[in-house]
């Protein structure tokens, strides 16, 4: 009985020593952007835990991170124009990709773009657009088409705008025939004076609860993003998504190890697992969002790979752009938003 209480005890400790020196993963992600039976599947397969948390923003990940490399998160999932920040000040590390044998399965015409050649940063995780939302039951089919339909002033008090600078701006820039990552600081003050002229329409600004106050009606018109409205749609069939004809964001989130990375093994162990055509397929079908993983696709029903919101035809895709990195610009971007939001 002693011996075995004594191997037990070694046993014990054993295990607890090997949880210490890297049988975790610590993943840093965006809120509510992976189904947590997807977590517990790559637990139970691989026996590696998953220290699993949310962030908000692309801003407060960054932050964080900038504020302490060793904050020892080893996934995070920055968008296009984070990426390029974030590998450009050395806050990422080059991939290894002969340790993601699921690569292979990635859509060739959603890599190698211009905020990571090569993807030697960043590996695709989810992909979506912001554009035009409305409800059906107050707007007629065709009633609005652009983005500048929305400063009729029809729609005084009426809109929802995204809490988002970058999306504020893009439709602004958009409008006024700019690129939607515009560092032009007369084109950016352009863009602002416009969106001055749409505050009479604005009821709120919002980038949290956007699914819930267009299920509910609390707004009938304004902007959104791919996975919020899918998931609308799915709860209020009125909610629907309009690419408008001057164009729109589209914004790729992507898988990154960071420098401070503690256990860079387990890394590449959940990201190729994240790959995987079966668990991208779930990711993607209950986030809402689209995957560029192309063996994913095949396992996806009709009614989804032929859903709009989601997957909008090639025709309507060449309308869109991706967001890049505008570097020091930013700070004018924020600075407009700010007294934006002020009303002044």
């Amino acid at each position: 009985m002693k011996k075995f209480l004594l191997f037990f005890i070694l046993y014990s400790i054993f295990l607890s020593v090997s949880v210490q020196a890297g049988e975790i993963v610590n993943v840093y992600n965006w809120s509510n952007y992976m189904p947590d039976d997807v977590i517990q599947q790559f637990e139970k397969e691989t026996g590696i835990n998953v220290n699993y948390t949310t962030y908000d923003s692309n801003e407060t990940m960054y932050a964080k991170l900038k504020a302490d490399p060793d904050a020892g998160y080893d996934v995070v999932v920055p968008s296009t124009y984070f990426i390029d920040r974030m590998r450009q000040q050395n806050m990422l590390q080059k991939l290894d990709k002969t340790k993601l044998p699921n690569f292979k399965n990635l859509n060739p015409d959603l890599l190698n773009k211009s905020y990571d050649l090569h993807n030697n940063y960043s590996i695709p995780y989810l992909w979506g657009t912001s554009a035009i939302v409305i409800n059906d039951k107050y707007f007629a089919k065709g009633a609005v088409t652009s983005w500048a339909d929305l400063w009729n002033s029809r729609l005084r008090d009426q809109l929802l705008l995204l809490d988002d600078t970058r999306e504020v701006f893009s439709m602004a820039l958009i409008v006024l025939g700019y690129s939607a990552n515009d560092t032009n600081p007369d084109h950016i003050k352009q863009a602002y004076e416009k969106l001055k002229q749409i505050l009479p329409n604005v009821k709120l600004f919002n980038d949290e609860a956007v699914q819930n106050i267009y299920i509910d009606e609390d707004v009938t018109i304004g902007m959104g993003w791919t996975g919020d409205i899918f998931q609308a749609n799915q709860e209020n069939s009125h909610v629907q998504y309009v690419y408008p004809k001057e164009g729109f964001v589209i914004s790729m989130d992507n898988l990154a190890i960071p420098v401070g990375a503690q256990h860079v093994e387990n890394a590449y162990k959940f990201i190729n697992f994240l790959l995987r055509p079966d668990v991208a397929a779930k990711i993607s079908m209950e986030i809402g969002y689209a995957s560029p993983n192309l063996a994913a696709l095949k396992l996806m029903p009709a009614e989804i790979l032929h859903n709009q919101i989601i997957y909008p035809d090639s025709v309507t895709l060449r309308r869109g752009q991706f967001q890049t990195d505008v570097g020091s610009t930013d700070r004018i971007y924020e600075k407009y938003l700010e007294l934006l939001k002020m009303g002044a």
